[in-house]
């Protein structure tokens, strides 16, 4: 009889961690994804998106006016954009952004492109290396409201102070946003804390 209620036991307690853990990484993604960012940093952040010929797609446009907001709020005195190009494309991520943000009322020597970084993970050690060059420790960080508990997490391991402004326009923002990039960005966002390095891969591949 004891043997029977130590495997009741067992399996009630593994029961609830399935259920908990899930539950909990749900919990902290939506809750960075309705929070209002209120406090300056030294730089903000504009994770790369898709980008054609120069110009930013939907996503990658959302991106930059919400640091253009924040930006001209007085929130930070310098603009990072992040990312790579796609083979066969003829710029970056990084190089368009800060293209549309020169042109629409940035100052050229406020923006900084870093044109490397296909995925979240690369694009956060390099800007954080950056920051760390500069003597910058604190970020907001502009992305997509789901995707901001997991791009602060990774910039915090790296040892920096972040925050995230999500955006508020385009096909990502909160009220565009469905269940399943919730459900998405939850998983990947556990990847990453359950799994450390081998989870990182499996991250950007959910995300």
């Amino acid at each position: 009889m004891i043997f029977f209620k130590i495997i009741r036991r067992v399996i009630a307690a593994i029961l609830l961690i399935v259920i908990a853990v899930p539950l909990y990484a749900l919990g902290v993604t939506w809750q960075a994804a309705n929070t209002t960012l209120t406090r300056e940093a030294d730089v903000i952040v504009v994770l790369g998106a898709a980008q054609l010929n120069g110009r930013p797609g939907e996503v990658l446009e959302a991106r930059l006016t919400e640091a253009k907001r924040i930006y001209k709020a007085g929130l930070a005195p310098h603009i990072i954009t992040v990312g790579a190009g796609a083979p066969g494309d003829r710029t970056t991520e990084a190089a368009s952004g800060k293209y549309w943000l020169t042109n629409n009322g940035v100052k050229s020597k406020s923006v900084t492109s870093l044109e490397v970084g296909r995925d979240t993970w690369v694009e956060t050690q390099n800007y954080v290396k950056f920051m760390k060059l500069k003597k910058m420790k604190d970020v907001i960080i502009v992305t997509d409201p789901f995707h901001c508990r997991r791009a602060m997490t990774m910039a915090n391991d790296l040892g920096v102070v972040a925050t995230c402004s999500p955006v508020k326009t385009g096909p990502n923002a909160l009220a565009n946003s469905g269940r399943r990039y919730l459900m998405r960005e939850a998983g990947a966002y556990l990847a990453y804390v359950s799994l450390g390095r081998r989870g990182i891969h499996i991250s950007d591949h959910l995300g």
